[in-house]
């Protein structure tokens, strides 16, 4: 465990078989189950050294619902946990003609681990990466080393107080970004708004981005109300009621599903949609598959028809 800033820790990951963990892909994240009924989600940074290790980096929110509160003030060296292999959320094209690649804060862990992966492969990159300050800019000096010695990628800071308060320019920093180029962008909320609103007219299979920590739901189309869900592997009825979600409802009644943030943005309790027409408030899916309605995040998305039937 290693303190990157006040109140950033890097965490080295394992194994205790000497087994061989799998090969990660930059923006991959990893499932940590620090103990029963919690789960989070990590991205990782990359190996720490060989196949047997992965790194992760855990913020402390200060509105933490247990997660890294857990990792900062409990989880110490030599602890023995269960992850879940890499997934991927956030995948790099690494065949572009060029990489635009923005980090804000901790956001800057899959983002780091892209622009790792562009230079080593010879790519074109540019990563913009701000911070309230230099000293809360995570693995800054690992960064600006591999800046100075790349032929392939550049590197602008943004750093808040330095700015008085001003925060990074999204839409200039898009600007003079060539024009085929991979978008990308993991940060705070204010940031993936800003980033959202100056590439809403670009095509959608050029910009990326990936949420983390708390977020406002997107509004819905319906007031919450009372639905049935239909557990078809079981053929199990459940009313879901207005104050409660799906996830909730699942938890109640013994069904061993799957869940991390509670929020919408990890993915982790993401299903199948048999059937019902979904009323969606995740973060996590893009508007194609939601249109599809073929998946659900139950954590926190609703139904706008009476029941939903779910591959449970």
């Amino acid at each position: 465990m290693t303190r990157q800033t006040p109140q950033v820790l890097s965490i080295v990951l394992e194994t205790l078989n000497q087994e061989p963990l799998p090969t990660l892909r930059p923006g991959d994240h990893i499932d940590l189950h620090l103990r029963a009924g919690l789960t989070r989600s990590y991205s990782l940074v990359g190996h720490a050294g060989s196949h047997l290790r992965y790194e992760i980096a855990v913020a402390l929110d200060l509105h933490s619902r247990g997660g890294s509160r857990y990792v900062h003030q409990q989880l110490r060296v030599g602890d023995e946990i269960e992850i879940s292999g890499p997934r991927n959320l956030f995948e790099l094209h690494p065949e572009a003609p060029h990489s635009v690649l923005i980090a804000g804060g901790i956001g800057i862990t899959p983002v780091w681990s892209m622009a790792q992966e562009l230079e080593r492969l010879g790519r074109p990159w540019t990563l913009h990466f701000a911070a309230r300050s230099r000293a809360h800019a995570a693995y800054l000096e690992d960064i600006e080393k591999l800046a100075r010695g790349s032929v392939c990628g550049r590197l602008f800071t943004h750093f808040d107080d330095e700015a008085g308060g001003v925060p990074l320019d999204i839409a200039a920093a898009l600007a003079s970004a060539p024009k085929d180029s991979q978008l990308y962008c993991c940060g705070p909320a204010a940031m993936l708004n800003a980033y959202e609103e100056a590439t809403a007219k670009l095509p959608k299979d050029q910009v990326h981005l990936e949420r983390f920590g708390s977020v406002q739901a997107a509004p819905s189309v319906a007031t919450s109300h009372e639905f049935e869900v239909v557990l078809a592997r079981s053929g199990k009825k459940l009313s879901v009621p207005a104050d409660k979600s799906i996830l909730d409802v699942l938890l109640d009644n013994g069904v061993n599903a799957q869940f991390g943030c509670m929020q919408g943005v990890c993915g982790m309790c993401e299903v199948a949609l048999l059937d019902g027409v979904p009323d969606h408030r995740d973060q996590i899916l893009n508007k194609e598959t939601q249109q599809a309605n073929t998946r659900l995040i139950v954590c926190c998305s609703r139904s706008l028809s009476p029941s939903l039937t779910l591959d449970l």
